[in-house]
């Protein structure tokens, strides 16, 4: 799903936070993308491609991993109308981007969370019934940060550039020691026809066989094999 392809008061909520972004990208750096017309394909309409596995996802709270500028999370939110919590452990993204929401009078709706990802899962264990995560680390370390935070049956739905054989291998390696099981992927181009995607659905099975989380920082560092 494209911008264009939204209900009209759901593109005016998503041209309107992308626009706000931007400004405030100016003094805090909340992405790379900085063009307007190239904001709209590399984060609305790449964050909407997943919208049909969100929609799909159990019912309840929606995170959003290495949320950043807000992308997945604030487009995905804004289409689903769904609870949401937006996570990132930078903080000053993440107050840049509260302010924005409470400006839109979006923040009831969702929030923000500077914790690490570690952290969060302490506080909030099995609480999750979807997450996303875009751009933030490699499918292994992604599940292990993962399953602590998502109930039996929440759903991890990972937004990829590319991921090779090797790396899939390993998640699936580490899928059974998360309690996490592969359901989904498929592959795709955005509308530019060259920009070219792919998303995996696990959906978490079992308790993990081993403590989770670890900790901070070794999910990225010492990933499990």
């Amino acid at each position: 799903m494209n911008r264009d392809d939204a209900p009209e008061s759901i593109q005016v909520k998503l041209d309107e936070y992308l626009k706000r972004m931007l400004e405030v990208n100016e003094s805090i750096n909340l992405t790379r993308v900085t063009d307007y017309e190239q904001s709209q394909l590399l984060h609305i309409e790449d964050s909407l491609a997943a919208l049909g596995e969100l929609n799909a996802a159990p019912d309840g709270l929606y995170g959003d991993l290495g949320s950043g500028g807000g992308f997945p999370g604030v487009a995905l939110a804004i289409a689903t109308g769904r609870e949401t919590m937006l996570i990132d452990s930078v903080k000053k993204k993440m107050a840049a981007v509260e302010g924005i929401l409470k400006e839109m009078n979006l923040s009831t709706q969702i929030q923000t969370n500077g914790s690490r990802i570690e952290e969060l899962a302490q506080e909030m264990p099995q609480r999750f019934s979807a997450l996303t995560a875009r751009a933030l680390s490699s499918l292994p370390s992604l599940l292990e940060l993962a399953s602590p935070l998502l109930r039996k049956g929440g759903q991890l739905i990972a937004l990829k550039s590319h991921v090779d054989a090797t790396e899939l291998q390993q998640a699936q390696a580490v899928a059974n020691k998360t309690g996490m099981h592969l359901v989904r992927q498929r592959e795709y181009y955005l509308s530019d026809s060259k920009t070219f995607r792919s998303i995996y659905v696990f959906e978490k099975k079992s308790k993990p066989t081993m403590k989770l989380p670890r900790r901070i920082g070794l999910a990225q560092k010492k990933p499990l094999t």
